[in-house]
């Protein structure tokens, strides 16, 4: 005999909240996507896949005749962060059944991939962290990252220019394969997309901007009335009206901004923030190696860190902070000129190789190096030498900018929309990721208990779960950059002993690499 409704539901939401695994259904049939408004004709008539194959529209509420438009989801934003949700609705038992509009111009929401092997790594790059890989396998996206380029790591070394102290991590102090895997941002997204378009997740994408937001005051239930019209729903606040710049208007039970740092969604929802401007811009590229770098490496430098991280192969992927003024030379400079100065960088340029502990060799503390991790027996190395720049270099500021709320009725923030970081851990993707994954499941949650999903009750809880840890994590990268912004006799010492401490103290170690890992919500002792 088959469950019924209600305890299926009671059964999803156990599911939901004690991290129990969801079944995933065995693959549709062939996939169908609708990118409206194809210039070569009406809307109303054609769809197209992402290969240029035609297939009647769906996916969408059609509440009168005027070819009124009515989703449950409208993500704006088509970027990584928003495709991570769109993924985490495609593949989740009680959101796949779900209506989503995605809005946004850029060409790669319409296109394949094409990446020839013999070319050399995009320079905007992800370090991906084992949660946030965690969450691409239970969506099924990470099969797809792996048919392209990618690079593990299991080891990173991080250290000082005044030589005073360093420290090694490896994957193996926390018993796991890799401490993270570097991949190509285009792969990163062409793989969320490949994911959604093997679902049968209703789903249509405008390739359009977002012009112009109206969300009406809302009637005290949290419950909507389907059996009205489009307009009604609108009027009695169920629905936010969005206009588009191609002049098209659609409607939705939640808008989603997922358009970055500079977002509209925000703008328009009348969201407020807090943040500033780093006196620091950074360059990033990709460089080529004379041998194979499995390392991530960086190195703080009285401007600003220098990160080399692996992208496969014999590349890697250079993010050097900067003032803005260095930043303006060193992107003008030919390109031996630059090689010789990241190698300077990297090397022993500003200050001398770390080449003794502050514990140094005596007694005293040799229980700390004896009880020590692995990574911790290891002796300070030179990362490879750089030989050449394989790509153009870019360059971009640096800021902090941090939304008061992440949610408000019928509009969520998440990814970049939300918050923006320094760049020096690699952090603002992968909490990009956690608030995508964290908004599908109460999503799932609210559909759960039949609450409107577009209910501002409901989606604070996605506020509360994501708001603590992205805080936590930004105030760790806004001090580290403060600290080491300070070239101060005292502080330096003060710096390498933090060094020492996280090289040696086994705990401590664990911990940091954990948090970092996205597995671990708060740094404390393990």
């Amino acid at each position: 005999m088959g469950a019924s409704p209600l305890s299926c539901s009671a059964y999803n939401m156990f599911r939901l909240r004690h991290g129990a695994p969801m079944l995933r259904s065995a693959l549709p049939p062939p996939p169908r996507s609708i990118i409206a408004g194809d210039s070569r004709g009406s809307s109303r008539k054609s769809a197209s896949r992402f290969d240029g194959e035609r297939f009647p529209e769906h996916g969408e509420k059609q509440s009168s005749t005027n070819d009124v438009q009515q989703y449950d989801v409208a993500i704006v934003g088509g970027g990584m962060v928003g495709m991570a949700l769109a993924c985490s609705l495609a593949t989740m038992p009680l959101t796949r059944q779900l209506n989503v509009a995605i809005i946004d111009s850029h060409p790669a929401l319409q296109g394949k991939l094409f990446i020839k092997k013999e070319d050399p790594p995009d320079p905007r790059v992800s370090t991906v962290t084992p949660a946030s890989i965690s969450l691409f396998k239970d969506v099924g996206a990470w099969e797809y990252v792996l048919q392209h380029r990618h690079a593990f790591f299991d080891k990173m070394q991080v250290w000082d220019y005044t030589g005073l102290g360093y420290t090694r991590y490896d994957a193996r102090d926390i018993n796991k394969d890799a401490l993270g895997c570097v991949v190509e941002n285009k792969v990163l997204h062409h793989a969320l997309l490949s994911c959604i378009q093997n679902t049968e997740l209703q789903k249509t994408i405008y390739p359009s901007r977002l012009t112009s937001m109206t969300i009406h005051p809302s009637s005290s239930s949290t419950r909507v009335d389907n059996t009205l019209s489009t307009t009604e729903m609108h009027n009695r606040g169920n629905l936010a009206k969005l206009e588009l710049s191609d002049g098209r208007s659609l409607y939705a039970k939640l808008v989603v901004g997922s358009d970055g740092g500079k977002s509209h969604v925000r703008e328009l929802a009348g969201f407020k923030t807090t943040g500033w401007s780093y006196p620091q811009n950074a360059i990033i590229c990709t460089v080529e190696h004379a041998v194979e770098n499995h390392c991530a490496w960086q190195r703080f430098l009285p401007a600003g860190p220098i990160a080399l991280l692996p992208i496969g192969d014999n590349f890697s992927n250079i993010v050097w902070t900067m003032s803005p003024q260095e930043a303006s030379e060193r992107n003008s400079m030919n390109e031996d000129d630059f090689v010789k100065a990241v190698n300077h960088a990297l090397d022993d340029g500003y200050g001398p190789h770390p080449k003794s502990s502050l514990l140094g060799n005596g007694d005293m503390f040799s229980w700390l190096r004896a009880n020590a991790t692995s990574s911790a027996k290891e002796s300070f190395q030179v990362p490879p030498k750089v030989t050449k720049v394989a790509s153009a270099r870019m360059v971009f500021p640096l800021s902090l900018k941090h939304a008061n709320d992440y949610a408000s009725r019928r509009v969520a923030l998440i990814g970049d929309a939300a918050h923006t970081v320094h760049p020096l851990a690699g952090q603002g993707v992968n909490l990009g990721f956690g608030d995508a994954f964290a908004l599908a499941r109460v999503i799932a949650e609210g559909i759960a208990v039949g609450t409107d999903i577009g209910e501002i009750s409901l989606l604070k809880k996605y506020e509360a779960e994501r708001k603590p840890a992205n805080i936590m994590m930004m105030a760790v990268l806004d001090g580290f950059q403060k600290a080491y912004s300070v070239d101060f006799g005292p502080l330096n010492i003060l710096r390498a002993a933090a060094f020492n401490g996280a090289h040696y103290i086994s705990p401590l170690k664990r911990s940091i690499i954990s948090y970092a890992s996205g597995e671990q919500k708060l740094p404390l002792f393990s």
